[in-house]
């Protein structure tokens, strides 16, 4: 399987830029960066299998990334955690800046989505390589168990079969997993 490096996100960044045509709001479009792409940006891993982006569905910002892609021949994912599970109150103030990726001159913001999310969706897959993934939010301090505990707390009030495509006692099991092998790495 192909891997992409950093210099094929900074490019896909850049052709993004050159086909965006974001119409003058106060409101600048943000380009959310999520999971391994995250972790890419950071320089936290070498390669990544495709891209993770997100933002607003369906607006000017998708409609470009994807022309982007198309044209660069990079696969990318545009799902947010918000596809996956309902996010919890604070998160728009939780995402981080992407400093490497972004410039203010143009007319959209890259920036990691709110990690807590990101991992509480990657915790809802639950697969090894999702939990991998958990786990390098931990590791270089973006997310704190205590914290992640608290906000799971409040979303599994709020998981159904609608919000969640499994039950909620499934999805503390997971945690649990996830918790465990945090413990492992500390």
């Amino acid at each position: 399987m192909k891997e992409y490096a950093a210099a094929d996100l900074r490019a896909l960044i850049e052709t993004i830029r050159e086909v965006v045509q974001v119409s003058p709001s106060p409101d600048t479009p943000l380009l959310y960066l999520i999971g391994n792409t995250s972790h890419l940006a950071e320089g936290w891993r070498e390669r990544v299998a495709r891209f993770e982006l997100g933002g607003e569905p369906g607006g000017t910002l998708e409609l470009a990334v994807r022309e982007a892609s198309r044209a660069l021949g990079l696969p990318v994912v545009w799902e947010t955690p918000a596809d996956v599970i309902p996010l919890s109150p604070g998160w728009a103030e939780r995402a981080r800046p992407a400093s490497s990726l972004d410039d203010a001159s143009h007319p959209f913001q890259v920036v990691h989505f709110d990690p807590y999310s990101v991992v509480l969706r990657l915790v809802a897959r639950g697969d090894e390589p999702d939990y991998l993934a958990a786990l390098e939010y931990l590791r270089h301090g973006w997310v704190e168990v205590a914290q992640l505990e608290e906000l799971l707390g409040e979303l599994l009030l709020r998981f159904t079969s609608a919000t969640l495509a499994q039950d909620p006692a499934e999805f503390r099991r997971k945690f649990r997993g996830l918790r465990q092998l945090s413990a492992s790495v500390a």
